[in-house]
């Protein structure tokens, strides 16, 4: 990331008061950027928007990503130069509740998306942010990006049909002329200030808390879990590279290295370990909604064309998100904390491309 090409970068971040869009936005805001969120409010309570007051950061357009008519205007008016769009239904299990909902916000918003960047010539680079969701379950592999979109839950097929509007858009629309459009798919992240439903962290540290059991659907199953600094920072060497490069409109992989991808068990394990209490977890009794046992992404493509590497492996990812939430909860401010813990990843990613 080029914190200068950043500097004054007039950019639109759909989804911004969501986990991931808060953290994007802050780190924007940080790098000098103009920013401005799109989104229909605010999506947890708690929630790392109200906390970190990332409203103070950027102007905010209160809309949702399935009106076309808002959004149009909403280009019309800020003329952004980066997109990132990240606005979605993101939960596996709140899609089997509201499958409609899922599809209108993950599809049809993302066709709003790019329905409003065709419209004007402002935007040079548009990062759609899908999940590592959208691979057909073939084999125990790690998934390339070449290899079949698929998804046997709402959630999941969603993002995988946004992944082919994108791919449509991008061939019919914007081959020669026009933005340049990348998707962006990630695994598991994790970080301080996610308070949303289904979430393993979040749950493991409100039952440490509460001193309380805990439920783990799918102890043993296994996931490419990182840091939510690493993906981000993909994102935005992504746009840099877009902006340059027609040729890297393509999807992109972003995720951990294999021996990061471990079990949901191990994970809540050490997370408790982190926080100095003991963990008391159940399986819970009853039929449960089916999920992949296993999910790793291949990464290469990032890692050897755009330079990209995950500086916080799993275990120095976890230590920041339990003092990030320790912190937080012994009164320190959300945005500082945040704010200290993008100048440390900042400093370990030039600290090792420094390294011979």
């Amino acid at each position: 990331m080029n914190d200068a090409f950043w500097a004054g970068r007039r950019v639109l971040v759909t989804g911004h008061t969501g986990f991931k869009g808060s953290w994007l936005s802050l780190w924007l805001a940080h790098a000098g950027a103009n920013v401005v969120g799109y989104s229909d409010g605010v999506p947890t309570t708690p929630s790392l928007y109200e906390s970190a007051a990332v409203g103070e950061t950027l102007s905010s357009v209160v809309a949702d990503i399935r009106d076309r008519d808002a959004l149009r205007h909403t280009f019309a008016d800020q003329r952004p130069e980066v997109v990132f769009h990240l606005a979605a239904q993101p939960l596996v299990r709140r899609s089997y509740v509201e499958p409609a909902l899922t599809y209108e916000t993950n599809v049809l918003g993302t066709l709003n998306v790019l329905e409003a960047t065709k419209a004007i010539e402002d935007v040079r680079a548009v990062v759609v942010v899908t999940t590592d969701k959208v691979y057909e379950h073939v084999s125990s592999r790690p998934y390339r990006e070449d290899d079949r979109l698929g998804g046997t839950d709402p959630y999941s097929s969603s993002k995988a049909c946004a992944e082919l509007v994108t791919s449509a858009y991008r061939t019919s629309f914007f081959a020669e002329r026009g933005p340049a459009v990348a998707t962006a798919r990630a695994g598991n992240v994790i970080g301080g200030g996610d308070w949303a439903e289904d979430r393993l962290i979040p749950d493991v540290i409100a039952a440490l808390i509460a001193d309380r059991e805990l439920e783990i659907r799918y102890p043993q199953a296994t996931r490419p879990w990182q840091h939510v600094l690493s993906p981000l920072d993909g994102y935005l060497m992504l746009a840099e590279r877009l902006w340059e490069e027609r040729g890297a409109a393509k999807a992109w992989n972003f995720g951990p290295e294999p021996a990061d991808s471990r079990s949901v068990e191990w994970v809540a394990e050490q997370v408790a370990e982190l926080w100095g209490a003991p963990l008391r977890s159940i399986t819970p009794s009853g039929k449960q909604p089916p999920e992949a046992p296993s999910l790793q992404l291949d990464a290469t493509a990032a890692r050897t064309e755009l330079g990209w590497l995950p500086r916080w492996e799993l275990e120095s990812g976890l230590r920041a998100t339990v003092s990030w939430y320790r912190r937080h909860a012994d009164g320190e401010a959300a945005r500082a904390l945040v704010t200290e813990q993008i100048d440390a990843y900042v400093a370990d990613r030039q600290l090792s491309a420094a390294r011979p």
